[in-house]
């Protein structure tokens, strides 16, 4: 299993991301995620960088592989402007892979489009997607779909090979609808179910997942960060596809308690739970993992990872 690292743009600044993603190269890390958000998931965070001078400026310092986790082609970037943007990035990471998914009102409602039901959502990533492989051909393509219109459109600048498209899918139809258009899944948890459906519907695609941890010196301060910046992430259901601005994910994030953070968060410096946190998703099956850390102790997580964690997983798990 390949393990990377998660590059949040919602926590860190530019600078702070450019620096993680060149200690993450030199600590032995296989690749990189990065998150592509307008907004942050609540003001703690506090930041969040465009993703594509973001990719730009990191693979000037790394030649580690990057996905973006994940892009919304439907809403404030369309089909055209994600196809042109990713191919220049696939020039200059030749690795670049295309993350795909039907996106969060937080993100796509801000240019005062409704925001569409996911069963419409879903539709429409299905004609981006199908829209974005046509303008990586290199043709002029005309397009009027339902959803998207493209006049004589060209891209001048390509990568030698079309990157791929891998799409996000947290439940059944739309790890089926990912079977069916992109060439890996994605996923943030690692329970195998989903993963079993794509991998069978697929054919036998690859797939990846992403894993946060609050390292720090202790657990408890660890289950601090965790609760003070990403309570969000144990809201349940579609909330964290339909809440839409940061101010009500932080109102509905009061209902997550430290206790049900502590719960579902590896947290400290304990190698042992960092590794099995890490192994569980070999063991579902996936073929990538990518860690992210919440807080300020990102150097101190990254060799720490790089001197004990991955070099513990890679003992205890069979290479690709």
């Amino acid at each position: 299993m390949r393990i990377g690292y998660f590059l949040s743009s919602e926590e860190y600044t530019p600078a702070q991301l450019v620096e993680q993603a060149l200690a993450a190269e030199d600590a032995g890390f296989d690749g990189l995620w990065i998150s592509d958000h307008i907004q942050p998931w609540n003001s703690t965070q506090g930041q969040s960088p465009m993703v594509w001078p973001m990719i730009g400026a990191i693979a000037q310092v790394t030649a580690l592989p990057i996905m973006t986790a994940v892009t919304c082609p439907i809403g404030r970037q369309s089909p055209l402007m994600v196809a042109h943007a990713a191919a220049t990035c696939a020039v200059l990471n030749p690795g670049f892979r295309l993350g795909v998914g039907t996106g969060e009102a937080l993100n796509e409602h801000l240019t005062g489009e409704v925001w569409p039901s996911f069963d419409v959502r879903i539709e429409m990533l299905r004609e981006a997607v199908g829209l974005i492989r046509a303008l990586w051909t290199g043709a002029t393509v005309d397009h009027r779909g339902r959803w998207f219109t493209v006049d004589d459109a060209r891209l001048w600048t390509l990568p030698g090979t079309p990157p791929e498209i891998w799409m996000s899918g947290f439940g059944e139809k739309a790890t089926r609808v990912a079977a069916e258009i992109a060439d890996g899944y994605v996923n943030t948890a690692p329970g195998a179910e989903l993963r079993e459906l794509f991998t069978e519907e697929s054919g036998g695609r690859p797939t990846a997942a992403g894993l946060k941890v609050a390292f720090a010196p202790s657990t408890e301060e660890g289950v601090e960060h965790a609760h003070r910046l990403w309570a969000n992430a144990g809201l349940p259901g579609e909330l964290a596809q339909v809440l839409p601005s940061p101010r009500h994910f932080e109102q509905a994030s009061q209902l997550v308690t430290k206790e049900a953070t502590a719960d579902s968060v590896v947290a400290g410096s304990a190698v042992g739970e960092h590794v099995a946190a890490v192994r569980a998703y070999a063991e579902a099956g996936y073929d990538e993992v990518y860690v992210s850390t919440m807080g300020p102790y990102y150097r101190e997580m990254i060799e720490f990872y790089g001197e004990q964690v991955l070099p513990g997983v890679r003992r205890s798990t069979p290479a690709d």
